[in-house]
């Protein structure tokens, strides 16, 4: 198809619908569990191989061949460019092999790579955006400028329901100091320039997803945002944590999603999220 393709990674943890509708090539990382290596679990069975190991999974960024091939694959379909979302480069190197890709394959069509600072719906939003840009009729260098001033409009904060993950991940940035906290806490994070703040540690569950509620109740009077992104990794509780955002968002403002296995690897079973844009 000509004009303009959109490819992301499977961090941004859009659901396979979205993917299709918006005709977004995603790229997959690597899932370990153990020496079993996974690159098509889908978010559902990744969350119930979790429940049946005491495994805790591992991710590994895909090759520059990965993107050279999505890339090549445009141009084969008659795109006139590329615009490449991608996870933080602060959390993952898999930007840099998209960056490599896009140098690859410069003779054969022309990419630009946009480094989200984010992960998971946050990455997926701006993802999102390009397609609709694209679907505006919008050139490569629009679609891109716009993308990226959008990244530090990004907002994503969530509740940890274990610790364990994130520490062997190593993905901790600002929020080193949790590891040193009791097991029962369930800590609140956010990305701050790409990097894993700590924002809160709660004394319960309940509790956490309250004050998650609370932020975006306080997110949603000052950045007046047109749509929530709601993420969560295999949570029992989801319903009730979405209980509380309906008198703030309403139903069909919501994006409800799974975490994926990406994400999920380093966030833990339980993890509930959200993201949206502010309005600039």
């Amino acid at each position: 198809m000509p004009g303009i393709h959109v490819v992301s990674d499977s961090g941004c943890d859009l659901p396979p619908e979205i993917v299709d509708e918006h005709q977004i090539a995603i790229v997959p990382l690597m899932v370990r569990f153990g020496a079993e290596e996974l690159t098509d679990l889908t978010a559902k069975e990744f969350w119930a191989r979790c429940r049946r190991t005491s495994v805790l999974p591992e991710t590994s960024a895909p090759s520059p061949g990965s993107f050279a091939e999505a890339f090549r694959d445009a141009a084969a379909a008659g795109a006139e460019g590329v615009v490449c979302v991608n996870l933080s480069s602060r959390l993952s190197a898999t930007i840099q092999s998209a960056q490599a890709a896009a140098k690859e394959v410069a003779d054969v069509i022309a990419v630009r790579v946009v480094d989200s600072l984010n992960v998971s719906l946050g990455e997926g939003l701006l993802v999102l955006a390009a397609a609709q840009l694209v679907k505006e009729g919008k050139d490569l260098e629009a679609v891109a400028d716009a993308v990226e001033a959008m990244v530090t409009r990004t907002r994503v904060i969530a509740v940890l329901d274990t610790l364990d993950n994130l520490k062997k991940g190593g993905r901790i940035g600002g929020a080193r100091a949790l590891l040193g906290s009791v097991l029962s806490i369930k800590p609140v994070i956010q990305l701050v320039d790409g990097v894993v703040e700590q924002v809160s540690k709660q004394r319960t569950r309940s509790r956490s997803l309250r004050y998650l509620a609370d932020e975006v109740a306080k997110g949603a009077a000052s950045d007046h945002f047109d749509r929530l992104a709601v993420m969560h990794g295999d949570a029992a509780d989801l319903d009730e944590f979405v209980d509380l955002l309906i008198p703030l968002v309403p139903r069909e403002r919501l994006l409800i999603a799974w975490v994926g296995p990406v994400i999920g690897t380093h966030a833990g079973p339980g993890v509930v999220g959200c993201a949206w844009l502010a309005r600039p």
